[in-house]
């Protein structure tokens, strides 16, 4: 690199980071466009839509018929927010609550009403018709229009199918005779619905006929019949925008459910949380960003210096590209970010330490910069691509939370990768252009008494059954003295929700300061979450199922300490936000995503056994921060999800730094050599780097749990022990996994 190019990357790089300073600050336009406040945000930040529908004619609807359009309307919501909440209210009727939105009519129009979906014949079997093109009944508008009545024609059976038996609507893109792109909505069927669809589509064809779409008092769609459907697949194609094809999409998904709604109310309800929480937490991230920088630059010299400036690239890049993607954040949400700039450091903590490796064998600094980017680069790349590969999954595969922390985890792995392979590196090969090229600027690895860690082996192994048998023993104390193996909140197991009327507005600070502490000396619980409705005095008070008497307790309290009027107290029993199919869905997509990084790692080092000592490190880091959980009776609600993946995705990227090195070293070993040796060599050498980045991510949680509110201390508490035991198993576990299969299982795979 030339002086002159040095000097452009160097002023290029410092643009960069202060155009992003700004653009999070301040935005890209009038509107704040790409800045930190133009990001969705979560109910539990910012609130959002409260619509409230009610079962139509069933007093006491099916429990099964509850579940599943509680689910497919939570799959319909996720169009707004990965974050939004669908939960049933009693017996027969459902809350939707979507975050980042403040117009209820607007989300009431484009969701549309709730209910059944019908698939109408065009003649019935004396030849006449049952729908055809004509004027509204207002005569304001020219369409489709049913002759005899919706009743009428189920009575008669010429509706042919229904909504119930569409398994799912996607809009989508293909091309037409001609090669031109037409947009299209491509339906699957459910068995029954294969043979009754195939039926219907072949009398149609016969005929030449159409088969009508009917929902919520009109035709929506009319397609002809081209040819007998048979395998369970259809397409609906016509001139047709995507818009109107995922419109017409999301009305055949919406029509499938099996209760028919009706919009009972709806409100603008506040954020969960108030502007203490995110004040608190934005200063636990400022202060553990300053204790990361200086750490950095202490340990790591000239180099951490440069990656002190390309972690500041790295937050203002994922703030706005949160913004561009229009991901929802949660107070979790920030709290993950504040995680991943503690983890951003690692590759540039291994980049660093195989610097120092070549200058001690002898290398100048600036062929020791090229080396030690090139040898690091193998284990970056896998371990990065391990967690993204889990991170797809996930997002593909899982629903509600789930798939917000994918996004937030991918997006935070593609950033890193960039600011420490491209960033970092310009900056370190700029520095070293424009003079700075003492080794004292760059640092020397030391000689250092070689620790044998696979001799205490069996020890190692036998804490960790003990502890994960700890944790089993007292999931059966729980489940005997509180019913429950965990301690799950109100998210897995509902609660009440209770509505009070206050004779002032309150802020939801002043509610958490005053009223919250009322609540939990009434009722003895730490599980409150309040929310204000919007131009009115009510509060929504969400608490763990209260018996009568603690009902009747906590509305006394509140009429004694705040003079509310008691007629004015409604509540009701609400679900989980967790429902049976979305923790059915989040560990489907967990399996998954394990067997295909267990499959990338196997194809990547050749060696099954590698991926086998991976996934069962994995496994035990998650038994583990399972068994705190139930030792120490943490509350288990949306966090926790969040928390077991960050530590799958945590564990798996450790692992993968010291089998990188087994690896290299297994290409250099002798005859003469041991085997051990050479394990325990790899483990040392990586030794600096599975210390420093685990102090530098657990200072960033310990700043969360110190400052933050206590939902974020209960996400941080276990993260701090996910992040102990992580270090721990990569460590002292997976090369001693690994020694163990590579000398019992002879027989090499792929």
């Amino acid at each position: 690199m030339k002086k002159s190019s040095a000097v452009i990357w160097l002023i290029a790089l410092l643009a960069l980071l202060a155009g992003g300073i700004y653009t999070a600050v301040y935005g890209l336009d009038e509107n704040g466009a790409g800045s930190a406040k133009s990001i969705k945000q979560g109910l539990d930040l910012a609130g959002g839509v409260s619509i409230t529908y009610q079962v139509v004619g069933e007093e006491n609807p099916d429990k099964e018929d509850m579940a599943d359009t509680i689910y497919k309307l939570q799959k319909r919501v996720e169009g707004y927010s990965t974050e939004a909440q669908v939960y049933s209210e009693g017996s027969d009727r459902i809350n939707i609550e979507i975050p980042g939105v403040s117009d209820a009519n607007a989300i009431l129009e484009d969701l549309g009403k709730p209910g059944s979906l019908y698939f109408i014949r065009q003649t019935d079997e004396a030849g006449e018709l049952n729908y055809g093109y004509g004027y509204s009944e207002d005569m304001t508008s020219v369409g489709y229009i049913l002759t005899k009545s919706i009743d009428d024609l189920i009575a008669s059976g010429d509706v042919v199918l229904t909504g119930t038996e569409v398994a799912d609507a996607q809009a989508g893109a293909t091309k037409d005779s001609m090669g031109n792109q037409q947009f299209v909505v491509s339906l699957n069927f459910t068995p029954e619905g294969t043979q009754k669809f195939a039926d219907a589509t072949q009398k149609a064809f016969d005929k030449g006929e159409s088969i009508a779409i009917y929902y919520d008092g009109e035709i929506v769609s009319a397609p002809n019949v081209n040819e007998p459907i048979l395998n369970g697949q259809a397409q609906i194609s016509g001139d047709f925008t995507y818009e109107d094809a995922d419109r017409l999409a999301s009305t055949i998904r919406i029509g499938g459910l099996k209760l028919e709604l009706e919009e009972l109310r709806s409100n603008v309800v506040g954020a969960q949380l108030g502007q203490t929480a995110i004040e608190t937490s934005l200063k636990a991230a400022a202060i553990g960003f300053a204790i990361v920088a200086v750490l950095m630059i202490v340990i790591y010299l000239l180099p951490g210096f440069a990656s002190v400036v390309a972690l500041g690239i790295y937050t203002v890049l994922v703030v706005t590209l949160l913004s561009g993607f229009d991901i929802t954040l949660t107070l979790p949400g920030i709290a993950g970010i504040i995680l991943s700039i503690g983890m951003a450091v690692d590759a540039d903590v291994i980049i660093f330490a195989r610097i120092r490796e070549e200058i001690a064998a002898g290398a100048g600094v600036g062929q020791a910069i090229d080396t030690g980017f090139k040898k690091a680069l193998s284990a970056i790349v896998d371990g990065n691509i391990t967690t993204l590969i889990a991170a797809l999954v996930l997002g593909i595969m899982g629903t509600g939370s789930v798939k917000g922390f994918a996004q937030t985890l991918g997006l935070g792995i593609v950033v890193s990768m960039f600011t420490a392979l491209v960033i970092t590196k310009l900056l370190i090969k700029s520095l070293y252009t424009l003079g700075l090229t003492s080794e004292k600027l760059y640092g020397r690895a030391k000689e250092r008494k070689s620790v044998r860690f696979l001799s205490g082996r069996k020890v190692f192994f036998a804490i960790s059954l003990i502890a994960i048998i700890s944790g089993f023993v007292f999931m059966g104390v729980n489940k005997g003295s509180i019913g429950d193996i965990l301690n799950y909140s109100m998210e897995f197991k509902g609660g009440t929700s209770t509505t009070v009327t206050f004779n002032e507005d309150l802020s939801l600070d002043k509610i958490d300061a005053d009223v919250v502490p009322v609540i939990n000396a009434a009722i003895g619980s730490g599980q409150v979450q309040c929310q204000k409705v919007q131009g009115t005095n009510e509060v929504i008070i969400k608490t763990r199922t209260l018996s009568v008497s603690e009902r009747e307790a906590m509305n006394q309290a509140l009429v004694d300490s705040f003079s509310v009027d008691k007629e004015k107290i409604t509540a009701e029993t609400i679900s989980s936000t967790i429902s049976s199919e979305m923790k059915r869905d989040a560990i489907i997509a967990v399996v998954v995503a394990t067997i295909c990084m267990l499959i990338y790692i196997w194809f990547r080092f050749k060696d099954i056994r590698f991926a086998a000592s991976s996934v069962l490190a994995l496994v035990h880091d998650v038994l583990v921060v399972l068994a705190f959980y139930a030792i120490a009776k943490v509350s288990v609600g949306n966090t926790f999800i969040a928390c077991m993946l960050t530590i799958v995705g945590y564990s798996i990227n450790a692992t993968i730094v010291i089998f990188d090195r087994v690896r290299e070293n297994l290409r250099t070993i002798r005859n003469k050599d041991s085997l051990e040796d050479m394990v325990n060599a790899s483990i040392n050498q990586t030794l600096s780097r599975s210390i420093f980045t685990s102090l530098t991510t657990f200072i960033m949680v310990a700043s969360l749990f110190i400052l933050g509110v206590t939902s974020i201390r209960e996400f941080a508490m276990p993260l701090m022990v996910g992040i102990v035991c992580g270090t721990y198993s990569s460590v002292c576990l997976t090369g001693a996994m690994w020694f163990v299969f590579r000398t019992k299982i002879k027989a090499e795979s792929k």
